[in-house]
């Protein structure tokens, strides 16, 4: 067993206001080499899973009156959940994690990376770059020729004002010199505040951290479902919200909707909207993923929230971080990379690298999910309605300044030590375990994931 100490851990305890003493809960162990990297990814793996077995644990002091718990960190079985995405199987079949369109594209003076996994994010690209898609055409190769007629910057900014997805690759001194890239050195990993005096709900005695709380998933791909189903591992109800418009990857949900039930909602019927006002007014917890504003519009912004369901927990995520010029660009793991300059980092003389998992994906939920837990822990103690915001730009720039590399465990790296199988309403399920661990806490999710979109919008027990 390796020291009781990590930088990263104490970095990211310390950003959640915790007190530091807990720390020497916390040891870690295990095989390692499951992500290998320049970067010091497995540090920002292990940290962030850290913090959020410790949080779990801490809330389990809270609520029982005992001890604070200890916590065991093993490497093989975070690097195995931060792949998890990539592992799972529905009656041994695989599912590709990126679609065709999802990928790096030379332009004329550069990389480009393009996302492309939602119909409506591709037909938004096709669009702007002027290519059809017609099933007879070779789509691949008429978006090639077309990026590469132009600058990566001018592929960037037409197919972003046409509600696309698409990022020049750029160095890490570049980024750190443009003004979204100088706001973010300037920001803290993650933030926490309360935001009125509004009583907290009372929490009893539980086995569980999060037993008996019930949490508003309004998240997507995958950050935000990786600390969603972090709370329901750790027993809370999990209801996660979509538009029926905008219809989720099944294989996704098959990873990330472990723990968790899921329905459909559309905020701009009148009918829906009374039942997601029902919903709201039973909720402890609001989780939301989508870009920064989208969703005020529905009364959904922090204060409005706070307002209508006093002393609720409410938490965002953003891709680029809720400040600054890009502030309303949409984003995912693969084109933050792009943007901080981790793709060049990670790649070679020929073409950009990139990370050997969703790192900035899976390490901001769990650092997301210990927020919320944390945040729970002092409206036990202070009260109020309580916010918390973090962003993968935010988590990006900790892996590339704030981390340094750690040694990692003792043996070889076998993901499938840490992988079990169960039946599920879509088939025979493979998933990874959690990584999430302390002592007497739980050891696997209480159920696996559904049909998305299939269960009914009620709270259990109601």
């Amino acid at each position: 067993m390796r020291s009781p100490t990590s930088t990263g851990t104490s970095q990211a305890w310390a950003a959640l206001g915790a007190d530091a003493s807990l720390l020497d809960r916390v040891s870690y162990g295990g095989p390692s080499g499951g992500l290998p990297a320049r970067l010091p990814v497995m540090e920002l793996a292990r940290s962030t899973v850290a913090v959020c077995s410790l949080a779990a644990a801490e809330l389990t002091s809270v609520r029982t009156g005992r001890p604070v718990p200890r916590v065991r960190v093993d490497d093989e079985a975070v690097a195995t959940a931060f792949l998890s995405d990539r592992l799972v199987r529905l009656d041994g079949r695989a599912w590709s994690t990126f679609a065709p369109l999802s990928r790096f594209w030379r332009a004329s003076d550069g990389w480009v990376r393009t996302h492309a996994n939602y119909p409506h994010h591709r037909a938004r690209l096709l669009a702007a770059l002027g290519v059809s898609g017609d099933a007879r055409e070779d789509v691949a190769h008429s978006v090639a020729g077309a990026i590469a007629e132009r600058t990566a910057r001018e592929v960037e900014e037409t197919v972003y004002a046409a509600g696309g997805l698409a990022v020049a690759a750029r160095g890490p001194e570049e980024w750190a010199g443009s003004e979204q890239g100088v706001l973010v050195a300037g920001q803290p990993l993650l933030t926490t505040a309360r935001i009125d005096d509004a009583p907290g709900r009372v929490l009893g005695d539980a086995a569980l951290p999060c037993a008996g709380l019930r949490v508003l998933d309004l998240t997507r791909v995958l950050a935000g479902p990786v600390a969603t189903r972090t709370l329901a591992l750790l027993g809370a109800d999990v209801l996660r919200i979509d538009a029926p418009q905008l219809p989720e990857s099944q294989e996704a949900h098959n990873d990330t909707g472990m723990g968790k039930r899921s329905t459909t909602l559309d905020l701009g019927d009148a009918t829906d909207r009374r039942i997601f006002e029902e919903l709201l007014r039973e909720a402890d917890v609001v989780v939301i993923g989508y870009r920064p504003g989208a969703l005020d519009r529905f009364g959904l912004a922090p204060d409005t929230l706070a307002e209508r369901r006093p002393g609720l927990v409410i938490a965002q995520l953003s891709a680029w971080g809720r400040y600054g010029p890009w502030h309303e660009r949409r984003g995912f793991d693969s084109l933050v990379q792009v943007a901080t300059g981790i793709a060049e980092l990670e790649g070679s003389a020929d073409a950009p690298g990139a990370l050997p998992a969703q790192a900035l994906d899976h390490g901001t939920g769990y650092l997301l999910a210990a927020a919320v837990l944390r945040a729970l822990t002092e409206q036990q103690r202070t009260g109020g309605s309580q916010l918390v915001r973090s962003a993968l730009t935010q988590t990006a720039h900790w892996l590339v300044h704030g981390l340094a590399s750690a040694p990692g465990g003792e043996g070889g790296f076998d993901a499938g030590r840490r992988l079990t199988e169960t039946d599920s309403p879509m088939g025979r399920l493979r998933y990874a375990l959690p990584p999430v661990s302390y002592e007497g806490g739980p050891v696997d999710w209480g159920r696996p994931p559904g049909v998305w979109g299939r269960d009914a919008p009620v709270w259990i027990g109601v």
